[in-house]
């Protein structure tokens, strides 16, 4: 890591003062460049490789794979910028915790209560993980939703042609709503966030402006937007949430 960062100031600007070179956590290091030819530089100096700046990134004499998305701590980071791949693998993994459990759903020895303690923590929170960063949509609340309440139904051992409203069955099953859930835990994030040092990225990374120009046509929606947009509800701003975080039982 000190190699690669060693050699000037390649990383993506910051502050007005420093530049964010890499992002580590445990053994993985996430080098970060403004442009290609300053990764080039950084992945030579980690390898001791020469390349031309023209050449594709490349890693002992291999070029590296230009993909469209891969996973990193658990959830994928696609080119799209957004998460409906990320949401979209986390259902998949879920239904796979699901149905693995099949024995435990139709269990006629376990109470619906011990039945729904168990979806919440091997399912739910499968399901759920790193939903307090998610770019949320109409389409990725109400795929979150279709699933939760499927699962839910075959708890209760409700099926076609029975039915019963989404209502009844989270109050049944004592859930909420998907959305509601999502900016519980979002809101739940931003307090531990807005705590920490105003030296520390993660607490400057809500507020931080990136540099470039946005391509043309509607620009996409981003969890900052969500974030300010809960603020509006609130009436307050980015200046008057620190103050409100420090107190944890208003929070």
């Amino acid at each position: 890591m000190k190699i690669s960062i060693s050699e000037g100031k390649h990383g993506t600007k910051w502050t007005a003062q420093n530049q964010l070179d890499d992002l580590d956590f445990a053994d993985d290091l996430a080098l970060l460049s403004h442009t290609h030819e300053q990764m080039q530089m950084k992945t030579a100096s980690v390898t001791a490789v020469s390349a031309s700046n023209s050449n594709p990134i490349t890693l002992d004499g291999e070029t590296l794979e230009d993909v469209e998305s891969f996973t990193y701590l658990g959830s994928v980071i696609d080119e799209q910028g957004g998460s409906d791949a990320d949401v979209k693998a986390r259902i998949g993994k879920a239904r796979v915790a699901f149905l693995q459990l099949k024995n435990t759903w139709d269990s006629k020895q376990l109470s619906t209560n011990i039945k729904v303690r168990i979806f919440n923590t091997n399912v739910k929170t499968v399901l759920l993980y790193g939903a307090e960063t998610w770019r949320t949509t109409t389409t990725t609340i109400k795929n979150v939703q279709v699933f939760m309440n499927g699962c839910l139904r075959k708890i209760l051992n409700i099926h076609w042609p029975d039915t019963i409203s989404n209502s009844l069955l989270w109050e049944r099953t004592n859930q909420l709503p998907s959305e509601e859930e999502i900016r519980k835990r979002r809101w739940k994030w931003m307090g531990h966030t807005l705590r920490k040092s105003s030296n520390c990225i993660t607490r400057q990374a809500p507020t931080w402006n990136p540099e470039g120009r946005r391509k043309r046509g509607r620009p996409k929606n981003t969890l900052r937007w969500e974030i300010e947009a809960g603020m509006k509800r609130m009436d307050n701003n980015w200046k008057g949430l620190p103050g409100i975080v420090l107190d944890g039982e208003c929070w």
